[in-house]
């Protein structure tokens, strides 16, 4: 009864279309619902984000070094001509918290049944820069990285890295520019010993330049022994 005398006063709209919602709909119409644009990569050991961004790993492989493949994956496909876009606009610029978890949830509850990810114990968030998050009043890769790691049993390391300088935004820089701006950008601050499958969460991938500094900030300090995944909320869909 409550959750109906909320709706009439304050009616709830689909992220994607603007219909206003009925009781039993969450942030989305059961037609847009519908026609999620899911990327279905959890179900592919190899997929095009995760050759995309082992293809920036290899850039930094040093001359003889074997580097295993990563596994990647995420929820939806990100479009600039499409409005499903605005799920992950919503979590990232318009305090949408409830929404960020009910999809990271999602993508977790499909990476749980997925091989390459049920082994998944520990699971790090993107860093924001200590004066972007106070500016923002949250980070949005570890509201999705918390929901993530729910549904997989791991553990959610917030603390595992830290942003050392603040960047630039990634928006407007081509793929070069943006490994440029984010080199160095990371360090590790506290790990715990023994994991085996580290995931490594942000929003959207674009072209993988920040998840690979983090995953080559991290490399060292976990050794070749633990594996490193990544997933995000959106994937952009330019290839």
């Amino acid at each position: 009864m409550i959750k109906e005398v909320a709706d009439i006063l304050m009616p709830r709209q689909c992220l994607v279309c603007g219909r206003t919602l009925s009781v039993r709909e969450r942030h989305l119409c059961i037609w847009c619902a519908s026609d999620l644009p899911l990327t279905y990569y959890w179900e592919q050991a190899h997929n095009t984000m995760a050759d995309k961004f082992n293809g920036v790993l290899e850039k930094f492989r040093e001359e003889g070094e074997t580097m295993d493949y990563s596994h990647a994956t995420a929820l939806l496909f990100y479009k600039g001509d499409n409005p499903y876009k605005e799920i992950p606009r919503a979590v990232k610029y318009h305090y949408n918290l409830p929404a960020g978890r009910f999809f990271a949830s999602l993508l977790g509850r499909f990476m749980a049944g997925a091989r390459e990810f049920q082994d998944v114990d520990a699971v790090i968030p993107v860093p924001l820069h200590w004066l972007r998050r106070r500016q923002r009043g949250y980070n949005q890769a570890e509201v999705i990285a918390a929901a993530i790691a729910r549904e997989l049993g791991a553990q959610l390391l917030p603390k595992a890295l830290v942003r050392r300088r603040r960047t630039s935004t990634q928006t407007r820089l081509d793929a070069a520019s943006r490994l440029q701006n984010v080199r160095g950008v990371f360090r590790v601050r506290q790990l715990p010993e023994g994991l085996r499958h580290v995931l490594l969460v942000d929003d959207t991938f674009t072209t993988g330049a920040t998840l690979a500094a983090c995953y080559l900030t991290l490399r060292p300090a976990l050794g070749t022994a633990v594996r490193i995944s990544v997933a995000t909320l959106s994937v952009v869909d330019s290839w």
